[in-house]
């Protein structure tokens, strides 16, 4: 009997604790909205910087700076054009970016408007960058417009950044790709 008083308050602390730390968690990352004006640097077509710190457009990935896509059976650097294409914007007026959570990065994750322009939609609607958890709607107007990336073929930058990190391990590592192997060879692929 003894020793299940002692399992029961065990527990209660442990879940007590776990409880503390989820609310410290909860109350750290949901912090002032922190609001940045004045000229950025445009880094690549998501992110921004100013004063030795960096900023990603919140809601929408963009082509990475080197990448290229497709259009018309000819390639074009649609990084670049990315890139330029939020210079432009953030020159449309007074901007104002406005975030709350940084990624895992450090980044703050902002939205940015330039005047009366919401930069990070602008962005998706003209097809120079597609929805990553927003702006869902803005790049259904894009792809239906064939705008941007949308007028011929390319890879989501996600997926270009995947498929980058895994070339570069292969070439600097010669063991990489091993466990992978291994794993189809004894039926435990994912």
């Amino acid at each position: 009997m003894r020793r299940s008083g002692h399992l029961f308050r065990d527990g209660m602390t442990a879940f007590a604790f776990l409880a503390l730390t989820a609310l410290l968690a909860l109350k750290m990352n949901n912090g002032p909205e922190l609001i940045q004006t004045g000229n950025f640097y445009v880094v690549d077509g998501d992110t921004l910087a100013q004063n030795g710190e960096r900023f990603r457009l919140l809601g929408i990935d963009a082509p990475e700076y080197r990448q290229e896509c497709e259009h018309g059976g000819v390639n074009w650097a649609c990084g670049e054009a990315a890139r330029d294409a939020l210079g432009k914007l953030m020159k449309a007026g007074e901007v104002e970016c406005r975030g709350r959570e940084r990624d895992r990065y450090g980044r703050l994750l902002v939205t940015c408007h330039a005047g009366a322009t919401d930069v990070n939609s602008e962005m998706v609607r003209s097809g120079m960058a597609v929805s990553y958890g927003g702006y869902t709607a803005e790049e259904a107007m894009a792809r239906q417009a064939k705008a941007g990336l949308w007028a011929g073929n390319f890879e989501k930058p996600r997926d270009y950044r995947r498929d980058e990190r895994d070339q570069h391990m292969q070439t600097n590592d010669p063991l990489a790709g091993l466990f992978d192997d291994l794993r189809e060879a004894i039926g435990w692929s994912r």
